[in-house]
């Protein structure tokens, strides 16, 4: 028995740089790798933020918790025409968000905090240090209130402000949907595939998905999950799709 699975889509943006494991993966196993993100990010119109009546320059700090956020914050002040001081801070989530900052302020000059581990408890930590700020929490309409909850159980003063949207990337009526499996990100994109396919059945299709959330919202729509990460074996979604290919070309052989 050859492989079945033969043609894959993954629920991201094509990777930008030809190094990426997906492209040794379609040549490894001889399998064609589709990318498709089932959801895209919009902003709110300057319009749509004045109405939740938040003022950008009544705080002191903001929270980046990724690079979308920082994206869209920096747009919307540049549609309100709004010049940010530089005297305001900046609490990231990682090292590597924070450096994303230079793609509009001089790094160099500002005060950038950013937590070690990448974990919410390590910003928090951060956070709690500089309590006399009001911290301004730039957030996608649909988002996870852990870091809310956090920040108010320290009594952090902050302002949360909805930025951003995640809509359902519609798939057009002539488009061929003939994939061998599916890969997902998050639950909007579980949400988006149910959305553009609501007779949408499984039987042999394979689901693959990164991180907890998602893997709950893939059985929570009554799917079955096949392929997850991270785990201690495959801490990324190319380590946990090779191994299971490789498992599946070998053992599935007669």
């Amino acid at each position: 028995m050859a492989l079945s699975i033969k043609k894959l889509l993954v629920s991201q943006p094509k990777p930008a740089s030809e190094k990426s494991p997906y492209f040794d993966i379609a040549e490894k196993y001889g399998v064609e790798i589709d990318f498709r993100p089932f959801i895209k990010v919009e902003p709110l119109s300057s319009k749509e933020f004045r109405q939740q009546k938040v003022s950008i320059l009544d705080h002191t700090a903001v929270i980046f918790t990724a690079r979308t956020a920082i994206d869209h914050f920096f747009h919307l002040c540049e549609e309100l025409r709004i010049t940010i001081p530089e005297t305001m801070k900046y609490f990231c989530m990682t090292e590597a968000i924070a450096v994303y900052l230079q793609k509009y302020i001089v790094y160099r000059k500002r005060k950038i905090f950013y937590g070690q581990s990448g974990k919410l408890d390590d910003l928090v930590a951060v956070i709690a240090k500089h309590p006399k700020e009001k911290y301004l929490v730039p957030l996608s309409d649909v988002h996870k209130d852990d870091l809310l909850s956090m920040l108010e159980a320290k009594k952090i003063n902050f302002t949360k402000a909805v930025m951003y949207r995640t809509v359902s990337n519609d798939f057009a009526a002539d488009e061929k949907f003939d994939y061998d499996m599916l890969v997902f990100f998050s639950p909007a994109g579980i949400t988006s595939l149910m959305k553009n396919f609501p007779n949408f059945k499984q039987e042999d299709i394979k689901i693959g998905c990164f991180g907890p959330t998602t893997a709950k919202a893939v059985k929570d729509a009554g799917l079955r999950l096949d392929v997850e990460a991270p785990t201690p074996e495959a801490p990324s979604m190319t380590a946990a799709l090779e191994m299971y290919l490789k498992k599946a070309g070998t053992s599935g052989k007669e």
